[in-house]
């Protein structure tokens, strides 16, 4: 089984990236054949600082090699390192329909958050699907937020083969449904664009400031309170086991125990589960060198197999 997926370096990672897909990534890798690629082609459709990007593609390289990602079981890789992926990108386009690309949400969002709609933006997805279906990928972990990225590329491929002959393998969404959502300070869906993040690898003092400033309602202290409409213990619940999980909802039902004091729990556990991430991150940030070496080990791999689909797909258009 083939697996693919990938991350922007847009700033830095959060809690969100982490359980909605870098955890349910890193755990794939005892499942499955994985690839895992670093978007920094995406991004520039919303980073136009050179030097971000930069340092963003980097953060993110140390952040997964330090949350666990074993480069000897997933081909770990910057998406630039691809080049081939532009070429079937434009042979993808050529059976896109402007309105399937119209429909996506993702394009809307965007212009709605004051993006210049680009051609980058309007045709993000083809450029996506390019990246899903180059390593004939069967799964790609994603977000319920973004299940119909997934939807567009097997569109795409469907109409492609139709047209052209089987060339591409239909990859299927696997959608972690508990950790869909990852709320953020302010409730909503946590998100760079909403400010409302908790970093992974930030400073913690600062960290635990902004756990403190969860947005809660006003039940007073003495009065029992509802887990399953807060915002801190739907945070604290993914870092935790079922024993204490149920041992914190029984205090909130039962009274006695303010917001207070659930956000001093939510940042020791926060803490506890972080701290080997953390001394590792410092390690791997000491050894760029070790770093720009697993990257492009794994660009070699994936472009082998790169290299395959898009001569598969250049035969079937005709133009080998």
């Amino acid at each position: 089984m083939r697996i693919l997926s990938g991350i922007q370096p847009s700033g830095k990672l959060h809690l969100g990236n982490y359980f909605g897909m870098m955890r349910p990534a890193l755990q794939l890798q005892e499942k499955g054949d994985v690839f895992l690629f670093i978007a920094n082609y995406h991004a520039l459709t919303t980073v136009g600082n050179p030097a971000l990007l930069k340092q963003g593609t980097l953060d993110v390289a140390i952040d997964f090699l330090a949350c666990g990602l074993d480069p000897d079981r997933t081909v770990f890789f910057r998406q630039s390192d691809v080049p081939e992926v532009h070429e079937l990108a434009w042979l993808l386009s050529t059976v896109t329909p402007v309105g399937l690309l119209e429909r996506c949400h993702s394009y809307k969002d965007k212009l709605a958050k004051g993006f210049a709609p680009s051609h980058g933006l309007f045709a993000y997805p083809v450029l996506m699907a390019a990246d899903i279906l180059i390593y004939q990928s069967n799964v790609v972990p994603v977000g319920r937020d973004q299940k119909q990225h997934v939807e567009v590329s097997r569109d795409i491929a469907i109409k492609f083969n139709n047209q052209f002959g089987s060339v591409f393998t239909i990859p299927e969404p696997a959608i972690a449904d508990e950790v869909a959502v990852v709320p953020g300070l302010d409730g909503q869906k946590m998100s760079k664009s909403y400010g409302n993040m908790i970093e992974l690898f930030g400073d913690l003092d600062e960290t635990r400031k902004r756990i403190m400033k969860i947005v809660t309602d006003s039940t007073p202290l003495e009065e029992p309170k509802d887990p399953d409409t807060s915002t801190i213990f739907a945070l604290y619940k993914l870092f935790v086991g079922e024993a204490e999980r149920n041992a914190m909802a029984a205090r909130y039902r039962a009274g006695g125990m303010g917001y207070g004091h659930a956000k001093k729990a939510l940042f020791e556990a926060f803490e506890a589960a972080f701290a080997p991430f953390r001394k590792r991150r410092v390690e791997l940030a000491a050894d760029p060198g070790r770093v720009a070496e697993i990257l492009r080990t794994g660009a070699d791999k994936a472009r082998a197999e790169a290299r395959k689909t898009l001569d598969r797909a250049r035969e079937a258009v005709g133009l080998v």
